[in-house]
């Protein structure tokens, strides 16, 4: 049984994920943990499967404390009072996907050996019950946004930026637009209402999704842009003019700010730009595959000063081992009110990339990545710690299988002509797809 992709367990309501499959994993988690903490983001079905892994945590004997609707972050933060963290979300994915997401008290997600037991406990049904009098209290706590809040205003600096922040109906909307206010910006909010149905647009905060974002900067004169995704462990950002600024841009003007010249290690996956290695010479970059949780466990095992991915998860782990957008949409908001965001971009080495992705059923991805292989192998340096990255004088492309959709994905990237790689790998792909 596989459950876990590469951040969490996810899929659409009441068919891949359904109170049974929630009940069995509170169950699990219940019958190896005396006390939890969870929490949902806002989509329509989060409540239906808290409830269910409420139901069997507190069965197994677990004590657990609700805090509600809250953001991922802000659910990964309150772990740290108890064994364990869990999250209802589907974080950016549509309003018909729900997800679980489990967390350590040090806010680092269940890593690869404690998703494998879990898996392995509901598919044997290796949990216990327990007897009447022992059955786990149930209690709410309403201060863990606050406590969070108070955190990071410890960490960052004031602002008083105007800031159009685009929560895009998601968590993001309870505490953001707060913080940033405490802070000393002027904040104008875009979709701030959480609604589960996303009504807005996608909840996932890339460019495509986020024209109306890049309008109101503008119209607003605002000096920066901010968007979040559903449970607003993600942050994105649109400068002053109201340009997308790119996933790998973030990740090395965050880099240059976190490792200030030092010679630490930074954390990206395998589909990172050359920007950042060019951009951090200083630091020791080191990929690894794709998915928060493994950005996470690489940034633990070699002690690294931050990392990230460029789909918008910033991970600092003096804080904790869990993306947070809310942490960096502040961080953000210092750093910009120093330079304009324009400016930042301007000084980074630039190179051409494009993605893609294609339709792969799950259960037709390995057969697909052996072929793929067989074919790149022979154009240059391959790293296959997550799909197949090869590295050519030109650049590099990468081809790999979602971990959490049904999907195969292309990126490339190149000094020059980058059509002509990327088409390269776009051919061999929809050959092996035949």
């Amino acid at each position: 049984m596989k459950l876990f992709g590469s951040s969490g367990i996810r899929g659409i309501a009441n068919k891949d994920i359904t109170p049974e499959l929630a009940l069995n994993i509170g169950l699990v988690l219940g019958s190896r943990k005396k006390t939890a903490v969870i929490g949902r983001d806002p989509r329509v079905s989060a409540p239906m499967i808290e409830h269910a892994l409420i139901a069997g945590m507190t069965a197994a004997g677990c004590a657990v404390t609700g805090i509600g609707l809250v953001t991922t972050p802000t659910l990964a933060y309150a772990a740290r009072e108890y064994e364990c963290g869990v999250m209802v979300t589907a974080s950016h994915n549509p309003a018909e996907y729900v997800g679980i997401k489990l967390w350590n008290p040090d806010g680092m997600a269940f890593d690869s050996a404690q998703q494998d037991e879990i898996e392995k406990a509901i598919e044997d049904a290796d949990f216990s019950r327990a007897p009447w009098n022992e059955i786990g209290e149930f209690e709410e706590d309403g201060k863990a946004t606050r406590a969070h809040m108070n955190m990071i205003k410890k960490l960052v600096g004031s602002s008083s930026l105007k800031v159009v922040l685009d929560c895009g109906c998601g968590a993001g909307g309870i505490i953001t637009p707060y913080l940033l206010q405490e802070l000393g910006c002027e904040v104008i909010t875009l979709n701030a209402q959480p609604d589960g149905h996303f009504p807005a647009r996608n909840p996932e905060p890339n460019d495509e999704n986020l024209s109306l974002l890049k309008k109101a900067v503008v119209n607003f004169g605002a000096d920066l842009g901010i968007a979040h995704d559903g449970d607003a462990d993600r942050m994105m950002a649109v400068d002053e003019n109201g340009n997308f600024v790119s996933g790998d841009e973030l990740l090395a003007i965050f880099g240059l700010f976190e490792c200030n010249g030092s010679n630490g290690k930074v954390i990206v996956p395998v589909d990172t730009s050359m920007m950042v290695d060019d951009c951090l010479k200083g630091s020791e970059i080191v990929r690894t595959r794709v998915g928060d949780v493994y950005i996470a466990e690489s940034i633990k095992q070699y002690g690294a000063i931050y990392g990230g991915e460029p789909s918008g998860s910033w991970i600092f782990p003096k804080i904790s081992y869990c993306p947070d957008g809310i942490y960096a949409a502040a961080k953000l908001a210092e750093i910009v009110k120093e330079k304009k965001l324009s400016e930042l971009r301007e000084g980074l080495p630039r190179y051409a990339t494009k993605r893609g992705a294609f339709p792969c059923a799950n259960e037709k991805k390995a057969k697909l990545m052996e072929k793929v292989k067989v074919e790149l192998e022979p154009l240059g340096k391959v790293l296959d710690i997550d799909g197949i990255r090869v590295e050519m004088d030109k650049g590099w492309v990468l081809v790999r299988p979602s971990g959490t959709e049904a999907k195969m994905r292309i990126t490339a990237e190149a000094r020059e002509n980058v059509d002509e790689v990327f088409e390269m790998a776009e051919k061999i792909v929809k050959e092996a797809l035949k």
